[in-house]
């Protein structure tokens, strides 16, 4: 027993002599407590693994939430959508990988102990020799995590393409370049397929290695042992019957540590991309605005997108219920401003006040709060029509009664009323089920069912037919004076009612006033209206 004869003495030193009966009482003992100790640790590692997997999703879904819409506009979406989803899983799996190899790490620590206690220089020995295989291992851990990179880099571009698909689908089908694309996307799983298969060679060859590496070191140390130090085997054989063990469980940590390496790639890009979330989050302010009461206003704003000045010197005073257009040539600066308004951009030069406050001292989700934003493309969920305008709010009396009050005001109620299914009438993907203009209705539905002060109609009706987009603007007209309205749009033929028409050339106001005001002051705006053909 060498060393370990403590054991035996000890036992017999409490009463308990080592009989057959003895160590088969001791034997079943110790593998029940066994069976009850994994038991724990196999639920307690589930346990921790949730905790562990909700806890990033979680933060990723908050710091996305606050990220700087300046930001996101320069982010890659297939990164973003890779990382949330598919990402997740991979980070776990390096997780699991990490903690088995330190598990079996302490295992190996445990029996070389034992080993050494038994046989000093033996167990010198065969670590020498342990140490040696990790040289060879090294090179295929440098190749699993190369390959690793690369696939969570394939991963993202993927992931791009297919949101791609989605989102233009219907073009790729009407023009007949569906399946030219579809070849970009099996292109791209081509490669991350290779990937894998690489990485999976790599894991293959280690698992294979893994026993006649280690009979090669015990037989090698076994042979020096017995033919150059002239030792004898029965000296040796308690003691090798440990280092086996402790090899196995050597082997073990290095096919884990592989495996978590396969997926390091997915863990260094999680890493940078909740830092690069967390290092661009939209500043906030402590003041909430709670109403519009007073004016907007701007003055002397300056705003520079990179290196090139989009907006310059920008004064103006926008009055609560006003009706203000802001008209101009395309890359005038419309959008931006529009942006700078309802508060996705923010203000570095310059001065841009509500009722007062500085808006970089407001709480920006407290302004957009108040902000009805309606776009050129309506954004419809692939829900019912009452999830779509209440945004999933409690179908309650209260609730179904500000409902109807907004199919109202956007002149939608009777269609919906006419839906066999009514309220819970689906929509389909993107609104499929009903036409260009009756989602921009329900678009408008919603944001009047939010109760805002401000709406903003970036190019609304642009994509619509001349007699959906004027039945929609006379809806718009009829909530001129209740609500602060901001409108975008190319065909000046739909802002003519407006109280204010903002012109802007050159990312500068060429001038402000009324239509008619215009057409007599503005050359400019004049040759602006006759192209539009008015």
């Amino acid at each position: 027993m060498g060393n370990l004869a403590f054991l035996v003495e000890g036992l017999e030193a409490l009463g308990i002599l080592l009989t057959l009966q003895t160590v088969l009482v001791i034997l079943l003992t110790f593998f029940t407590l066994k069976g009850v100790v994994k038991f724990f640790e196999g639920y307690y590692k589930v346990i921790l693994q949730q905790i562990f997997i909700r806890k990033i999703r979680f933060s990723n879904i908050d710091l996305l939430s606050g990220y700087s819409y300046n930001s996101f506009v320069d982010s890659d979406a297939g990164r973003i959508q890779n990382t949330i989803s598919g990402e997740v899983e991979r980070v776990m799996q390096a997780y699991r990988s990490y903690f088995s190899a330190f598990q079996n790490g302490a295992l190996v620590a445990v029996y070389m102990v034992l080993a050494f206690m038994s046989n000093a220089q033996f167990a010198l020995l065969v670590m020498f020799g342990g140490a040696l295989t990790n040289i060879v291992f090294d090179r295929f851990y440098k190749s699993t995590k190369v390959q690793s990179k690369l696939l969570t880099k394939e991963s993202h571009a993927f992931q791009g393409l297919l949101i791609q698909k989605v989102a233009n689908f219907k073009y790729l089908k009407a023009s007949g370049l569906v399946r030219v694309f579809s070849e970009k996307l099996k292109n791209s799983i081509n490669y991350i397929e290779e990937t894998q298969r690489r990485l999976g060679f790599l894991a293959a060859v280690l698992v294979a290695m893994r026993e006649p590496v280690i009979m090669l070191v015990v037989v090698s140390v076994i042979l020096i042992q017995m033919k150059v130090l002239g030792g004898s085997l029965g000296l040796i054989i308690l003691s090798l019957l440990f280092f086996y063990r402790a090899l196995t469980f050597l082997m073990a940590v290095q096919t884990h540590w592989n495996t978590f390496l396969s997926v390091s790639g997915s863990l260094d890009n999680m890493t940078e991309f909740t830092g690069d979330l967390a290092a661009h989050q939209e500043s906030n302010g402590s003041i909430e605005l709670r109403s519009f009461e007073n004016k907007i206003e701007l003055n002397d704003l300056d705003f520079f997108y990179k290196q090139e000045h989009v907006l310059k010197n920008i004064s103006l005073i926008i009055k609560k219920n006003e009706t203000v257009a802001i008209v101009g040539e395309s890359g005038s600066g419309k959008t931006t401003l529009m942006n700078i308004l309802c508060g996705l951009l923010r203000v570095k030069y310059g001065m841009y006040h509500i009722d007062g406050t500085d808006v970089n001292g407001l709480n920006m989700a407290t302004l957009q709060k108040r902000i009805g934003y309606i776009t050129q493309e309506p954004v419809i969920f692939n829900d019912t029509i009452f999830n779509n305008v209440t945004f999933w709010d409690k179908p309650n009396e209260s609730n179904i009664g500000r409902f109807e009050n907004a199919l109202k005001l956007a002149a939608i109620f009777d269609f919906v009323m006419e839906q066999p299914e009514k309220l819970n009438a689906p929509l389909g993907h993107n609104g499929v089920m009903i036409s260009g203009g009756q989602k921009q209705r329900l678009s408008i539905a919603r944001e009047l069912y939010k109760e805002v002060d401000f709406l903003f109609l970036d190019e609304a009706t642009s994509a619509l037919d001349s007699e959906t987009e004027k039945s929609i603007q006379e809806n718009i007209s009829l909530l001129k004076g209740k609500y602060t309205i901001i409108i975008i749009a190319h065909r000046l033929s739909t802002v003519k009612d407006a109280d204010k028409i903002i012109y802007l050339k050159d990312g500068t106001v060429e001038s402000i006033g009324t239509f008619d005001e215009l057409r007599q002051s503005s050359t400019k705006f004049n040759s602006l209206v006759e192209m539009n053909s008015l």
